[in-house]
């Protein structure tokens, strides 16, 4: 992501949000870029969609508004945010961004990238919470039987997830994508990270 310089929007997010708002962000940035990555390596994306850069600083930045009087329409106010930082994000990643909420911005997913920052964004919070089951307490040890096990058939089990969202990723029109298949990218993904997100 060096033509964005990732590490100033690192910073403004670190800064503003947080710890484990912005640890979030840190996944979803990671798995933003495996999604990307795996359409990319079976020739699953359109000519129109975003480049990797754009897939992943939409994921680092999305909830970058998430707090304060912003918080209720974060989506809607990430360049707003950011210019308190000098910085600010182009149109197509403002708009990656702004599908993850449509029920705040009536803007809602057509591209891979937009169905998978709407899928993902629940998930991460899954995943964190499964791990955090684990008597380690880390995301190297966590399976993808268990996180399943938890989407599926445990729906008191971080009550807050949006399980719905999540099984959007099968839909034909969207990422078409099975279920463990989409759950294992993003497990991975954030496995990889971990040392980044803490645990």
């Amino acid at each position: 992501m060096n033509s964005y310089n990732r590490q100033k929007y690192v910073n403004a997010a670190k800064e503003m949000l947080e710890d484990n708002v912005f640890r979030h962000s840190l996944a979803l940035e990671a798995c933003m870029g495996s999604l990307y990555d795996y359409f990319k390596s079976y020739n699953l994306l359109s000519d129109d969609e975003p480049t990797k850069e754009d897939w992943m600083l939409a994921g680092l930045l999305h909830d970058i508004a998430y707090w304060g009087e912003t918080k209720a329409d974060h989506p809607l106010k990430v360049n707003e945010v950011l210019a308190k930082y000098d910085l600010k994000v182009s149109d197509t990643v403002n708009h990656i961004i702004k599908t993850h909420g449509p029920s705040i911005t009536n803007i809602y997913p057509k591209k891979k990238a937009e169905w998978s920052i709407f899928c993902a964004d629940s998930l991460t919070g899954l995943i964190t919470a499964v791990a955090l089951v684990y008597p380690s307490k880390k995301l190297a040890d966590v399976k993808l039987t268990s996180v399943m096990k938890r989407l599926l058939k445990q729906p008191k089990f971080a009550a807050g997830t949006r399980r719905e969202e999540i099984k959007q990723c099968v839909l034909p029109g969207g990422l078409n994508l099975p279920l463990d298949k989409f759950v294992e990218i993003c497990l991975k993904s954030m496995q990889i990270v971990a040392s980044d997100l803490g645990f």
